[in-house]
């Protein structure tokens, strides 16, 4: 029989889960304590627990099912973990270095429907959504990693391999398990959702008013550029897009980010930078500039920094907010676009 994974249930049935082996209601709280406060992994280190029930417990339950593959990291410090799951998939997280606190990037699906141009995660094509236990585990076990080291999550981005909002219901399993206060218990001001664009998603996301940050990969202000980049600007024009983000705005009051790689000789020109003025001037909204991080199949090269730098000057000269992204462990492919379950060097590594 397949055993419970106590990460797919929330507080309530957790205590109801417990209740078949006759133990005090305050035992819950106790369980629910070392799972998401104290980061335990296994029974054995549940000390306060009676013996006998913590067999009882990994007879029938586990906690968390991924395993742990390898571990790569960056001469800038960004650490990537490649997993394995139950069904013989694989995925990927990353964990970020800041100053302020680390962020970690987990992913939503194994694989992406979204065909986007320059992306590596798309090119396996769509295998399947993870569950919300799936993306949670990701997240504790990148905090256990920085635990160890002495260092604390601050940040999670929903930005690794997958589109979030096509995975809705786990996705929303996912942020009520993260913001509930028997379980990790953290602000949603500290996540961060990216989506290609599903315009009913955001309106729905919306509507739930979550105080959320939602990032937008745009890439492009014109429909006939953006659709050969990111083919669901097809179903979802920009004019259409950005109107669905100044709703989310208005219903949530959060300002929106615009994400925009830079390519090479295709999006990175000043018309270019006039036309994003244009689309984006007087909304409550921030743009990240993300020189592209290569793949090696794929024709797309970064722009030069200059173009970087003479891009940004003509967003700020209209008066938008903006930020070139640092880019972070494209020496092990774990940067923006590169991820795909492919580990650089010696495959021995980590």
């Amino acid at each position: 029989m397949d055993k419970i994974n106590l990460l797919a249930l929330n507080a309530d049935e957790v205590k109801g889960f417990l209740t078949r082996f006759g133990e005090p209601a305050f035992r819950a709280n106790q369980l629910l304590d070392w799972i998401w406060r104290k980061n335990a992994d296994s029974f054995t280190e549940m000390s306060n627990l009676p013996l006998v029930l913590r067999r009882q417990l990994a007879d029938v339950a586990v906690i968390g099912i991924l395993k742990l593959l390898r571990t790569q990291e960056s001469k800038d410090g960004t650490v990537k973990l490649l997993f394995a799951l139950q069904d013989g998939q694989t995925v990927e997280t990353v964990i970020l270095p800041y100053d302020i606190g680390n962020s970690v990037c987990l992913s939503t699906q194994v694989g992406c429907k979204m065909g986007c141009a320059f992306c590596a995660s798309g090119m396996p094509g769509f295998i399947r959504n993870l569950a919300q236990e799936e993306i949670m585990e990701q997240l504790l076990f990148a905090r256990r990693i920085e635990q160890a080291r002495g260092r604390r999550v601050k940040n999670v981005v929903l930005m690794g391999s997958g589109e979030p909002l096509d995975n809705w219901d786990e996705v929303l399993a996912f942020l009520q398990a993260v913001n509930d206060p028997q379980r990790l218990g953290m602000s949603l001001r500290h996540i961060t959702l990216s989506t290609a664009g599903l315009i009913p998603k955001i309106l729905e996301l919306a509507a739930k008013k979550l105080p959320l940050n939602l990032a937008v990969s745009l890439h492009a202000a014109d429909n006939d550029l953006r659709s050969r980049l990111l083919p669901v600007n097809k179903k979802y024009p920009v004019e259409e897009l950005v109107a669905a983000c100044d709703q989310y705005t208005a219903v949530t009051g959060r300002r929106v980010t615009y994400e925009y790689i830079l390519l090479d000789n295709i999006n990175d020109r000043p018309e270019h930078a006039r036309r994003l003025t244009e689309l984006l001037r007087g909304r409550l909204c921030h743009v990240n500039l993300i020189p592209l991080n290569p793949v090696a199949e794929l024709p797309y090269r970064p722009s030069p920094p200059g173009r970087v730098k003479t891009f940004a000057t003509v967003l700020e000269e209209a008066g938008l907010n903006v930020t070139v992204r640092r880019r972070l462990g494209s020496d092990i492919a774990a940067a923006c676009g590169q991820l795909r379950n492919l580990f650089c060097g010696d495959p021995n590594e980590g």
